[in-house]
């Protein structure tokens, strides 16, 4: 296999890229892969350690990474001039180093909008549950302490009427105002930018410039944000004490964005109604206290899990894969921070 460069400055490989996919992927995806490219499948499907991760990088034109992946600087920096391409399974991409793989000449790929519908689903499923109380009246149910129907056993709230809080109105979070309209919420939504006039007209949606009155008005937050350095802990101590007590929080986006301590804290003591969460700060491992909590329903992490989300991103993969051999620019090419 050899590299030369061609115009648009996206390398041209010659012969099969040799390419090592961290995680398994659906079977019609590796098939697919095994016929365009000298691939290297995690059989065992388990997360690579560090060391792991650098030997598979140095050995290899393109890497296939997922969420569980980190690949930081000092990553990078140990993968050896062979790696061209990062063509990682999903939109989110804050497990990448950016600004070290561009330094190495290194480019990134994601799979943006292929599980917009899934995770808005699942929002939307999560709120539900949450406010109608299902994940505890279920457990009662299994654990054999359900004592009968009664007109005030197990009481939940309505969702006509009340006002849901988008904090981030990405795909994902206009997906969900659009399906909250069908359940007769009200939307209102913070994000950097307000949407056109149009569009907020469409999904009956209010802009909230003001990210703390959103917080405090709303009786369902759900937030739909990247993890970044200024999203970290977005809904801390102090703004979790400043939402009503019958409030619900719902995260399906980053666990970063929550300072679950003090999420814990505000439902044991009854300061919130409850929450629905399918992302945690040290995934896989979940705070004990939620899992333990009958106001919380706990998902592990299953917003994009769907076998059509899945089969696509992998599709999308390997069709960035092979316009970057083909000496292409990739269709999904990552260009934050490129000028």
């Amino acid at each position: 296999m050899s590299v030369v460069t061609g115009e648009d400055a996206a390398p041209r490989v010659v012969g099969k890229p040799r390419v090592v996919v961290t995680r398994r992927l659906l079977p019609g995806n590796h098939t697919r892969m095994g016929e365009l490219f000298d691939v290297v499948l995690n059989e065992d499907d388990r997360p690579l350690s560090r060391d792991e991760l650098v030997a598979a990088m140095q050995d290899c034109d393109v890497l296939v990474p997922t969420v569980t992946d980190r690949i930081d600087a000092e990553i990078i920096a140990a993968a050896g001039e062979r790696l061209g391409l990062i063509a990682n399974f999903g939109a989110g991409y804050e497990h990448i180093d950016m600004t070290a793989a561009r330094a190495c000449g290194i480019m990134v790929t994601n799979t943006p909008g292929v599980f917009t519908e899934d995770t808005a689903d699942l929002t939307m499923a999560l709120i539900i549950l949450a406010t109608r109380r299902f994940g505890a009246a279920a457990r009662l149910l299994h654990d054999g302490q359900w004592q009968g129907w009664g007109p005030s056993t197990m009481l939940g709230h309505s969702l006509g009427g009340k006002m849901l809080g988008i904090v981030g109105m990405g795909r994902i979070g206009q997906a969900v105002a659009r399906r909250a309209v069908a359940f007769s919420l009200g939307v209102a939504y913070h994000n950097r930018n307000p949407m056109p006039a149009v569009l907020e007209r469409q999904l009956g949606a209010r802009y909230e410039p003001d990210l703390d009155r959103l917080i405090a008005e709303a009786d369902i937050l759900s937030l739909h944000c990247p993890a970044t350095p200024e999203t970290e802990n977005l809904l801390d101590e102090r703004r979790l004490a400043s939402m009503k007590p019958e409030a619900y929080v719902v995260n399906t986006a980053r666990g970063s964005l929550i300072d679950e301590d003090a999420l814990v804290r505000a439902l044991e003591e009854g300061r919130l109604g409850g929450a629905g969460l399918d992302v945690y700060h040290d995934e896989p491992k979940v705070h004990p206290r939620l899992l333990s909590l009958p106001n919380v329903i706990t998902l592990p992490h299953l917003g994009s899990a769907t076998f059509e989300g899945r089969e696509e991103a992998g599709n999308r993969i390997v069709a960035n894969i092979k316009a970057w051999a083909d000496g292409h620019r990739p269709p999904d090419q990552v260009l934050e921070g490129i000028s």
